[in-house]
């Protein structure tokens, strides 16, 4: 899940909390690419980062990803662009449940 800061973004209806959440997920043997899984700003993405917490699932703050991937549908692959920044993510979450000894994240 990366979350990010609004800086203006016109989509989000005046009043709302500026902080937006993109959730995806990639299942190697299910999907060709990451996947957008939900999406929220304000009132719904405290909701979500709430959900990801109490599931134990990484958090990154990335204002590029949440930029990019707020554009797109539930659903929707990523697009090839944010593959590099993606592998990153993927690496440390890797690297966290690795180091916490669970040899992967589950899925």
């Amino acid at each position: 899940m990366s979350t990010g800061e609004d800086g203006g973004d016109r989509s989000a209806p005046s009043g709302e909390a500026s902080r937006r959440v993109v959730a995806v997920r990639y299942q190697e043997q299910e999907d060709h690419a990451p996947v957008v899984t939900a999406k929220g700003y304000g009132t719904l993405a405290e909701r979500l980062l709430h959900r990801a917490a109490e599931a134990g699932v990484p958090v990154r703050e990335d204002r590029f990803l949440v930029e990019v991937l707020s554009r797109l549908e539930v659903g929707t692959n990523i697009p090839p662009e944010t593959y590099e920044a993606m592998a990153i993510i993927l690496a440390e979450i890797y690297r966290l449940d690795r180091d916490a000894g669970d040899g992967g994240p589950a899925g």
